[in-house]
Parts: C-alpha cells; sequence; structure tokens
C-alpha cells in the first residue's frame, strides 16, 4: 500500500467526520479501521441476541483496578461505536464551555467559548441530518440555525407524557436525533437506541460522514486494520503508523496521522508506543490515559398499574430544567431522556431471577428513563496498558448530583401519577460516553493537545475523538465531537495545507 498524505484512524465520529470534512483537498488519506462493515442480519433486530447474548460485542476484554476482567461496551465495526449508539445528537449548553462548580468540584473551561464552536455545530447537524425543533429546552444555546429537519414524533403515550410534564410545571423538550423513523421501522418495529445500524434508518459515522467521505475518490477505507502502534521520527513529527492486518504487520508513512480510536484505544495507542521517556508519545505532560470520564447515569422506570405503555420507540423527549441547577437555586445536576423502549427480553439479563410474565408486565406499564450526570475530570480517573491489555481505573465523581436528581425525579413521576418509580445505575464498566483522555488546552503541561486537537509534541499529529473533550457536560457527546472534527478539518485544510 502506497502511503497517503493523511492516515485516520479510525472510523467512528470523530474519524468519519474528520474524513468528510478532508474530502475534495485534494490529499490522499487513507482511514484505518479495525472492524469491518456490519451486515444486515437477523441478530441486528433480536433484543435476546443483542443483550442477552452480547452478539455484537468483540471478544474483548479489559481490566478494572482490581485486575478483574469485563467486558466493555465497545464496538469495531466501520462507524464504530455510533452504529450502536442511541442516535441523540445534541449540543453541549453554552455554560458547558465555561468554569462551572458543581456538587462534587469543578468543571474546568474550555479553551474557547461555546461561540467559537456554534457554526460547526450547525454543520454538524447538517452532516447528520439532525431532527428537532427549537424554543423548548430553557438551557438550550443559541442557534444561528434552525434544525435540518423536524422532529421524530412523539408516540401516543409519549405524547400523553410530554402533556404530563407540562403540567407538572417542567418543561419536556424534543430530543435532536439522527434518525429517519421511516426507514428504521421498515426494518422491524424496534427501539434503536443499542440496536446496531445495517440500513439507513440511523445517521451514524458510516451512514453519514463516510459516506459523503467516500464520494471523494482519494479516499480509502482499509478494513480489519488494527493500529498497534504510532513511530516517532526526527524533529517532532509521527513518522509511521503500524497496523495489523490480516495476520500480518503492515506500516505507513503519512504528512499527518489524525488518531480517532475512541477516547480509550487512542490513549491507549499512544500509551504503547515507543518512546525515549518510555511514557508513550505525546505525553510529556503525562496527562495521556488520565483524566477519563464517564457519564454518571441510572436508568429509571416510572410505573403505572393502570395504563399500558404501547410506544415502539419511545426516545424522544428530555428533561433539562435540572441541567444549570437543581430547581432550587443550587449546582447543577443533569439531563434526563428517554430510553428506547424497554421490553422483557432486553430487562431480563440485567434481573435474571424475575419471572418472565413478571417483566413482560413491567416493561408494558413503564416509561423509561435514562438519567445523566457529569463526571469531573481526576488525573487517577484513567487508562494504563499492561502489554496489549487495557486496564481502565475510574475514579467516580460529583455522584451527589445522580442521588438529588434521582430523589428529584422520582418525586416528580410520582406527582405525575406514576405510583412505582424504579431505579438502578448503569454499571461502571460500560464507557458509551468515554471522553478526556488526550485533552485539549492552552497549556501543554496540562494537557496533550493544542485547542486545535494537535499534539503540541508532534506537529502532524491531531486526536480527534471523545478524547479531546476537557469535560463530560451531561449529555450526549457525539455531537460535540463531530463539531469540532469539522472545526479541525477546517484548521487543516486552511493552515496546514493538507
Amino acid at each position: 500500500m502506497t502511503s497517503p498524505d493523511i492516515v485516520i484512524i479510525g472510523s467512528g465520529i470523530g474519524g468519519a467526520t474528520m474524513a468528510a470534512g478532508l474530502a475534495g483537498s485534494g490529499a490522499r488519506i487513507a482511514i484505518l479501521e479495525r472492524g469491518e462493515r456490519l451486515a444486515p442480519s437477523a441478530e441486528a433486530r433480536d433484543a435476546v441476541a443483542i443483550f442477552g447474548r452480547g452478539h455484537f460485542r468483540p471478544k474483548e476484554f479489559w481490566r478494572d483496578a482490581t485486575g478483574q476482567r469485563f467486558s466493555p461496551g465497545n464496538y469495531y465495526y466501520v462507524g464504530g461505536n455510533s452504529k450502536l449508539y442511541g442516535a441523540v445528537l445534541i449540543r453541549y449548553r453554552r455554560e458547558d464551555f465555561a468554569e462551572l462548580e458543581h456538587f462534587g468540584g469543578v468543571s474546568p473551561a474550555w479553551p474557547f467559548p461555546y461561540e467559537e464552536l456554534e457554526p460547526w455545530y450547525c454543520r454538524a447537524e447538517a452532516l447528520f441530518a439532525v431532527r428537532g425543533t427549537l424554543g423548548e429546552d430553557p438551557s438550550e444555546p443559541e442557534h444561528s440555525k434552525p434544525y435540518p429537519f423536524p422532529p421524530v414524533p412523539d408516540e401516543p403515550a409519549i405524547a400523553r407524557v410530554r402533556g404530563e410534564l407540562k403540567r407538572a410545571g417542567l418543561h419536556p423538550s424534543t430530543l435532536p436525533l439522527g434518525v429517519d423513523i421511516d426507514p428504521w421501522l421498515e426494518g422491524g418495529k424496534t427501539p434503536w437506541d443499542a440496536f446496531p445500524n445495517t440500513g439507513l434508518g440511523k445517521r451514524d459515522a458510516e451512514t453519514a460522514a463516510l459516506s459523503v467521505a467516500l464520494q471523494d475518490e482519494n479516499v480509502t477505507l482499509v478494513t480489519g486494520a488494527e493500529v498497534t502502534h504510532l513511530e516517532a521520527g526526527e524533529g517532532g513529527v509521527i513518522a509511521a503508523v503500524h497496523f495489523r492486518q490480516n495476520g500480518e504487520t503492515r506500516k505507513l508513512s503519512p504528512k499527518l496521522v489524525i488518531l480517532a480510536a475512541g477516547a480509550i484505544n487512542s490513549a491507549a495507542i499512544l500509551l504503547r508506543s515507543p518512546s525515549a521517556g518510555g511514557k508513550g508519545l505525546a505525553n510529556a505532560s503525562d496527562q495521556v490515559g488520565r483524566n477519563f470520564m464517564n457519564h454518571n447515569s441510572t436508568a429509571m422506570l416510572a410505573v403505572d398499574p393502570r395504563r399500558v405503555n404501547d410506544s415502539v420507540y419511545q426516545k424522544t423527549l428530555m428533561i433539562n430544567d435540572f441541567y444549570l441547577s437543581d430547581g432550587k437555586g443550587g449546582k447543577p445536576l443533569g439531563n434526563v431522556q428517554l430510553l428506547g423502549k424497554l421490553s422483557a427480553d432486553i430487562l431480563k439479563p440485567n434481573v435474571a431471577f424475575a419471572p418472565r410474565f413478571a417483566l413482560d408486565y413491567l416493561a408494558r406499564h413503564s416509561v423509561d428513563w435514562y438519567l445523566m450526570t457529569e463526571d469531573l475530570p481526576n488525573p487517577e480517573s484513567r487508562v494504563t496498558v499492561d502489554g496489549e491489555g487495557i486496564v481502565l481505573t475510574w475514579q467516580r465523581s460529583n455522584m451527589e448530583a445522580l442521588e438529588r436528581l434521582t430523589r428529584t425525579m422520582r418525586g416528580v413521576f410520582r406527582a405525575c401519577g406514576y405510583p412505582i418509580v424504579l431505579a438502578r445505575p448503569f454499571d461502571k464498566r460500560t464507557p458509551s460516553h468515554q471522553c478526556g483522555t488526550v485533552r485539549m488546552g492552552d497549556d501543554p503541561a496540562q494537557a496533550p493537545l493544542d485547542p486545535f486537537c494537535r499534539a503540541w509534541e508532534h506537529r502532524n499529529l491531531f486526536v480527534v475523538d471523545g478524547g479531546f473533550l476537557p469535560t463530560s457536560a451531561a449529555v450526549n457527546p457525539a455531537l460535540t465531537i463531530a463539531a469540532q472534527a469539522l472545526r479541525v478539518a477546517a484548521h487543516v485544510r486552511e493552515r496546514e495545507q493538507a
């Protein structure tokens, strides 16, 4: 394989969007993806296969701080984790870019304000064909353009919930979604949240950004290519990208390297890469792998035995009344949004002791919510490597906010007429919103990347995935990663002369 001008490592939200932003520049671009394309299959709409048997999970194990092995919620396909994401494409709030005090500490400021990223949010929403509506959410930042498409409609049971929340004095608002609902439902009457996308119903990294990038004949997708490490050259550059494909070891020597393997794997690649000091590449600050963040989250089921929730997909509402304060003038709590509609098959793996008829009844009478609060950066919350193995030490923070949000929403749902409210925190070993491990900042002593995601130590290395995020906020990070990827791609085209 002839070395291209640019190598992009990973085809998830960051990598695919970078490719879309660089397409048409004249640069020869190779995207290295360790997985293959996700083919249509009966399992793609089978809840037992997905949630019970873990059909789409890789045969991979990481270790936690105690040495215990676990199977992470990480997926290796063209499109990365976005192939199974909930397709929520929401902006960080303006306040998320500034220093913000939480119950568990301080969320630091970004190296630039919301206004810098706002135009790129608009472009990302266009690229991912986001469906939404403005003017409902009290925490909503300024949008210079409307959403490209009208929202995914509430199902009747959810329209009723929206009315109940309004009568309770809240401001239920429409989730911005990358979902074309008619094609999705043609593939099967299921939710899309945590179901793999093998068609065109979800706008994920493959179907949205990568499809645009591959229209350029200079952009090539290379699958089954697992990057092992980077090689540093003279003069502060990355000289080569080393990867395995079909049992062989290969390398490319591009002019630019864009690392977008996901916050955990990107950090691991840098830490495994040979370096003079033995700490890995781009790591003079000793911050690579540190400051890992993942949202603190709880599943909550609001149950009314008198009423049936016959929704198919459900996931169209969010509540941000407690995003910027606790509702009483206190510190922020977080975001509340609907989960995809739960079923007995989805619930069973988590409550194996419960009889099937009880789970069927529970799922039929519940409205299912996802409570999410901000995790704060901590240098001791980190990714390390042991040979080729990954060790994830997650030091949870700001848990008081999650406890307060859980109590608050329990009261809200009971006031709305749901006498039974069940809550269960998500397992800490599911890093679905992983971020912060190779963060950007203004100070090279504190952050491996500059505000355009270029490594301070290697002028031809960029890291553009959830790893660059200085903060986790309390909303899904996909759109923010995509917006920054478009911003960085424009910078590369204009300043780096790619």
